[in-house]
């Protein structure tokens, strides 16, 4: 029979062993040792039945173990250290309480899934466990961040195998109650909701949860609220699950909603109001809107509200793929915020401006979420450096007129929470450790791996409908002395999970080799609607299955972080193939790398910029090779692996240990430190959240509704603003000369703007065959006089040539204001018309 209802009844804790539900409720236990060892002694048989999960353990050790505790004074000694150990972790100052006097007082964060630990399952992949690490370290550096998301009450699905291979899901309702959480409550206790206005007059409810990562609070709005109808109740039911309607509520919940729970927990706790808010992809994006609205109340204008916003906030992009980017109809948005809708007060044609892909190459009736994150943000970064290049060509027809180079998308490389990924048995001083040592402990986690596998693998059959009888093979599948290589993350096509196969008796041969054998851990997920992403899975599992390599390939079902924590220490080499430049950064072979795994990849992502040989091995790519042809493609670059794996990596493992220990020393010692997750949040501090404030300040409601006046009166003159002669003169020893100089003066047309209001910019450097300026250098000149009787001014100023061999340059003018980022932020530029030249000098290219 089915219960009619559900409830959690939480256990009393003796007065002595109280301190324990205050660890279990804060989740920096996921990456404290001490705090989970005290808890697996606590009840270690509990412990392993509740996954690890404290919060669950509490709710089941037995009265009389709790009595048995109370009166053991070595563990209460023991908890008593912890609960004051963490009390000092959350008090304490840290490097951000030193690092300056001008950063922001608080960050609000908002992503759509966090992975902060199995025991709250809200993530689907490598977004959601990078906003969790993200979380994570500011915590540890003192970072002042609120975390913003949703709670999924089905969380993302839960991954199973048919017999023939075929992936299914399920989705286990999970229970608030049941999971490290809070409700947050106003002082009378009544629980916290937030509302938005919905078409037909309806209304969508949400409760706040809170979840305490570390220092950080973690909000989580839920829309399983009674006083909702049954369509709003299911809003955040599935994480990136229902149709168009249902993900565009939930990012109105996450970016409207979210924001709203924001001002509540700051009113309530007196926790400083965050000045910077950074969206963390563009599901968030409808936060900017929000604060829009908070600041019309007002009455400040919607331009003037829409520059204050800009101003704090931070958008990052994490994908090249168009696929990864929420779009939706115009009809649809329109309808959700028209007068019936969210946001009263704000013309739904505002709204829409925001999003609209009204650009070269875009869709005219498309609502692009991405495009309005890069609107509604004065600061915008990708995820590696070439990430960052990517998102400035993808991006580019936002800014006309500009080369991709000069998108103002910067670029912050990803990070990985250490504490949260690397083994016990790994610490700074392993790469010390001698030949012998190092090589054992390697092998021990190897052999932790292949323990874990055949577990796993011998519950997926059982899920797939074997008879515990026909299992018996399971126990010799994998050797903990054979070189063990990883393949796990999420299953889009470009990441190519099956181009291993391409050549199945080759694989056969490396597999089966009689000396030099390899092995294979495989992991990942496909979209629950990708039934291309299923077909990759299935394929590889039917050719996992095959008798003759079932010992030596593996495919795991459900990929999560438990699994993921066992992998990246376990695994000899981490291996990624995706087609480049489509993965962004790609943060698990930064994770396997701290433990040692050498990387074996694509040079694409994080892995393009750090490569060096003593890390691992760089995957050559066929990429501008004139291999258009997808599978001509996938063929080079599998027979490319393949080549890898039996001349370099295999012999190296086997016959030349003493290389293979040295490249893991380097991995640990050089290039753990780059992809830290402190290093990550850092950069975020000093390069966005820290200009990002101080922008917030400069920019009251008076001086942004100055800024919005003045970008309207730009905008207007600019059709009148040209170049109307450029010449040069020899300035002394000689224009062609290096060291040399060339005085330029430029005659420009400012219709009715000021010198003062513009920047007048000589663009030079050397030049390739169709006289392109490359890595060029600006050198601003300054006014001398003017207007004359045509309205020109005059502009002058020395060009250094400071570079040899074929040179060039050419001028521009540029808006020019102390409140904007660049003057590449309003995409305006006047550049010479086509024709026009200056005197040449010679050797010099004049242009």
């Amino acid at each position: 029979m089915k219960a009619i209802r559900r409830f959690s009844v939480r256990p009393v804790l003796p007065e002595s062993l109280r301190p324990l539900s205050e660890l279990a409720r804060n989740l920096r236990w996921s990456w404290h040792p001490d705090t989970r060892e005290l808890f697996r002694y606590a009840d270690p048989e509990g412990w392993r039945a509740a996954g690890g999960d404290p919060v669950r353990l509490l709710s089941s050790v037995s009265a009389n173990r709790l009595a048995q505790l109370a009166r053991d004074r070595g563990f209460l000694r023991r908890l008593a250290m912890g609960i004051g150990d963490l009390h000092d972790y959350l008090s304490e100052p840290r490097w951000y309480q030193s690092a300056g006097d001008q950063l922001p007082a608080a960050i609000a964060y908002f992503s759509p899934e966090f992975g902060i630990t199995a025991a709250l399952p809200q993530y689907s992949g490598g977004l959601g466990i990078l906003a969790g690490d993200h979380l994570k370290a500011a915590s540890d550096l003192g970072v002042p961040l609120i975390g913003v998301g949703l709670l999924y009450r089905h969380g993302y699905f839960r991954q199973s195998l048919s017999r023939d291979g075929w992936q299914q899901e399920r989705y286990p309702v999970l229970d608030p109650n049941e999971l490290p959480l809070e409700l947050m409550r106003e002082g009378g206790g009544s629980p916290v909701q937030v509302e938005l206005t919905l078409p037909g007059d309806r209304r969508l409810r949400a409760y706040v949860w809170q979840a305490q990562v570390g220092r950080v609070p973690l909000l989580l709005l839920d829309s399983d609220v009674e006083d909702n109808a049954s369509a709003e109740r299911g809003v955040t039911d599935r994480l990136y699950g229902g149709g168009r309607e249902q993900r565009l509520l939930q990012e109105m919940l996450l970016g409207i909603g979210g924001v709203r729970a924001v001002r509540a927990y700051c009113r309530i706790t007196g926790h400083p109001e965050p000045e910077v808010f950074h969206t963390n992809e563009g599901h968030a994006g409808f936060l900017g809107l929000e604060r829009i609205r908070e600041l019309s109340r007002y009455g400040v204008s919607f331009d003037a509200a829409l520059e204050a916003v800009r101003a704090g906030t931070v958008f990052t992009t994490h994908t090249p793929v168009s696929a990864g980017i929420d779009r939706f109809d115009r009809e649809l948005v329109a309808r959700h915020f028209g007068e019936d809708g969210e946001l009263p007060g704000i013309d739904v044609a505002q709204v829409l401006r925001l999003g609209m892909e009204t650009y070269p190459g875009g869709e005219p009736n498309l609502f692009n979420m991405a495009v309005m994150g890069l609107r509604l943000a004065q600061r915008a970064n990708g995820v590696s450096t070439l990430h960052g290049a990517v998102s400035r060509e993808m991006f580019a027809g936002l800014w006309p007129g500009f080369d991709s180079a000069e998108v103002p998308i910067t670029s912050i490389t990803n990070g990985v929470h250490a504490p949260t990924w690397v083994a016990p048995e790994v610490s700074e001083r392993t790469s010390r450790l001698p030949d012998s040592d190092l090589w054992e402990l390697r092998r021990t986690l190897r052999e932790q791996l292949v323990l874990e596998v055949r577990q796993r693998l011998y519950d997926s059959w059982r899920q797939r409908g074997a008879a515990r009888a026909e299992l018996g093979w399971i126990n010799g599948v994998l050797d903990p002395d054979v070189l063990t290589i990883g393949f796990a993350r999420r299953v889009p096509s470009y990441k190519r999970l099956t181009l291993m196969l391409r050549d199945r008796d080759r694989l056969m041969r490396l597999l089966r080799h009689p000396e030099q054998p390899i092995q294979l851990v495989v992991a990942g997920k496909a979209h629950p609607a990708d039934d291309s992403g299923k077909k990759l899975i299935q394929e590889l599992v039917r050719f996992a299955d095959h008798p003759q390599v079932r010992h030596r390939i593996v495919f795991l079902p459900d990929y999560g972080m438990a699994m993921a924590q066992k992998l990246y220490t376990g695994c000899d080499v981490w291996l990624n193939n995706p087609l480049r430049p489509l993965e962004a950064c790609g943060t698990s072979g930064m994770k396997a790398a701290l433990n040692g795994c050498l990387n074996l990849s694509v040079l694409d992502g994080w892995w393009d910029e750090w490569f060096e040989p003593d890390f691992g091995w760089a995957i050559p790519t066929a990429d501008g090779s004139g291999a258009a042809d997808d599978d001509r493609r996938d063929a080079i670059e599998a027979t490319a692996l393949y080549e890898l794996l039996e001349d370099h990596v295999a012999p190296c493992f086997y016959e030349r240990p003493q290389r293979w220990l040295e490249m893991v020393r380097q991995t640990l010692d050089r290039l753990g430190p780059k992809v830290l997750a402190d290093r990550m949040v850092r950069d975020y501090v000093l390069r966005l959240y820290a200009p990002a404030a101080l922008a917030h300040r400069e920019l009251d409601a008076k001086s942004a509704g100055e800024l919005a006046d003045w970008k309207a009166r730009i905008r207007a003159q600019w059709p009148h603003v040209a170049v109307d002669h450029v010449e040069t003169a020899d300035s002394g020893i000689g224009s062609a000369e290096l060291g040399g100089s060339l005085a330029l003066r430029v005659q420009v047309a400012l219709g009715e703007l000021a010198p003062r209001e513009v920047e007048v910019q000589a663009v030079a450097g050397r030049v390739d065959a169709s006289d392109s300026i490359t890595d060029p250098v600006h050198v601003p000149l300054k006014p001398t006089s003017g207007p004359d009787p045509a309205g020109r001014w005059l502009f002058e100023g020395p060009l250094a040539l400071d570079r040899t061999g074929p040179f060039g340059y050419t001028v521009r003018v540029l808006p020019a204001h102390p409140l904007l980022a660049s003057g590449v932020e309003l995409g305006l530029a006047a550049a010479p018309p086509e024709g026009i030249a200056s005197s040449e000098a010679a050797g010099v290219l004049m242009r």
